[in-house]
């Protein structure tokens, strides 16, 4: 998302920012990681060449991104993530931060889960800090899962959903295979905080799009506990019908427990 030039997106980890699932054992871990770019639900759009968009890339330079996760026996979780972004309010980059918490569970080959997601955003304007109810269903390695916003703001409209169906497979030699499908509908009735101060081109003017594919590899540092990862993203329409184009980034990230 992108207050101070135009709104930018609706979530969560192309990384995204995908909640993980909650493990049948309670623990809290963290992660930190820089990767290259932060392309965020496919949004490959440049900021240099995004004036006429209502969505751009959250960064096309280098980013630093982190969190921590908890979770309980009983199936409780909750989560912090975040991450620095290549825009702000005077030019300096700002924050974004999210809080989720929820409930899941998981019998035999079915996982589920229930939580909310609420954003936070530093040093970029007023308007953005949304927040999604976020439910997922999963079979073995594949997950679908939904992010639906729960009001009105400069980056989404009340309504908007974005879909995702998430698939995980081990490779040989240690490798890591990943795909990630996401696709919106957006919700055209409620443009006013999208629109309310800004050129009509901004505006909401999809239904529904195609957003992107993600496909990953990751492997293993050595014996650091880091992981090193490329993910080619193959992009699809932003929330105008817009096209956007396909993009590499690369990213290292270390995990632990606490």
């Amino acid at each position: 998302m992108r207050v101070k030039y135009f709104p930018l997106r609706t979530l969560s980890l192309a990384v995204a920012l995908i909640i993980p699932m909650v493990t049948a054992q309670a623990g809290t871990t963290g992660n930190i990681g820089v990767f290259s770019r932060y392309i965020l639900r496919g949004v490959t759009t440049t900021p240099g060449t995004a004036t006429q968009h209502a969505t751009s890339s959250e960064s096309d330079s280098a980013v630093l991104q982190g969190g921590f996760d908890y979770a309980a026996d009983n199936g409780i979780y909750a989560g912090y993530w975040g991450s620095t972004l290549g825009y702000g309010v005077g030019g300096a980059s700002g924050v974004e931060n999210d809080l989720y918490a929820g409930w899941g569970g998981k019998s035999g080959d079915l996982s589920y889960s229930l939580g909310f997601i609420q954003y936070y955003y530093m040093n970029v304007g007023s308007g953005a800090d949304l927040i999604e109810l976020n439910p997922t269903i999963g079979y073995g390695p594949v997950t679908f899962g939904a992010k639906t916003l729960l009001k009105s703001g400069v980056w989404g409209n009340k309504g908007d959903t974005y879909w995702t169906a998430n698939y995980t497979a081990a490779l040989p030699s240690n490798f890591t295979f990943g795909a990630l499908l996401g696709y919106y509908t957006y919700d055209k009735s409620s443009n006013t905080e999208m629109c309310g101060t800004l050129t009509a081109s901004q505006c909401t003017t999809e239904s529904s799009a195609f957003r992107h594919v993600d496909l990953s590899l990751t492997h293993p540092v050595g014996k650091t506990g880091a992981d090193m990862s490329v993910t080619y993203t193959l992009a699809g329409k932003d929330r105008q019908g817009l096209d956007m184009k396909d993009t590499i980034w690369f990213g290292l990230k270390y995990g632990f427990d606490i």
